[in-house]
């Protein structure tokens, strides 16, 4: 797992209008099932942990836990970001070749349950 990449992969989805972040432009965007690939910070409260695992597995949604809010924030050139959302298949089955699958939870990740 190379991390520079993935944190590069991250600006770019911003870059290309490709990603949400934020709770609730996040939450909105598992609703609208836009999301293709969601991502929580490792250092997210356990509450919000939970409420998007929930809401991922329950929309079919893959999820990871991966970095720290800081780290996130700084990728997409934004303040601390406790989770993200991806809404380009293409740039969201790149970033899940380069995270950590076993940290996954939620919906279908890597083509695995």
């Amino acid at each position: 797992m190379d991390l520079n990449k993935t944190y590069s992969l991250l600006g770019l989805c911003q870059r290309a209008g490709k990603l949400k972040s934020g709770e609730l432009p996040v939450m909105e965007a598992i609703r609208k099932r836009t999301a293709r690939l969601v991502i929580v910070s490792e250092d997210a409260s356990d509450n919000t942990t939970k409420q998007f695992s929930d809401k991922c597995k329950y929309y079919n949604i893959p999820i990871v836990i991966f970095g720290l809010k800081d780290d996130i924030g700084h990728a997409i050139g934004k303040e601390v970001r406790t989770s993200l959302a991806i809404t380009d298949k293409g740039l969201a089955d790149a970033l899940l070749k380069n995270l950590p699958v076993e940290k996954s939870d939620g919906g279908n990740v890597n083509g695995k349950d």
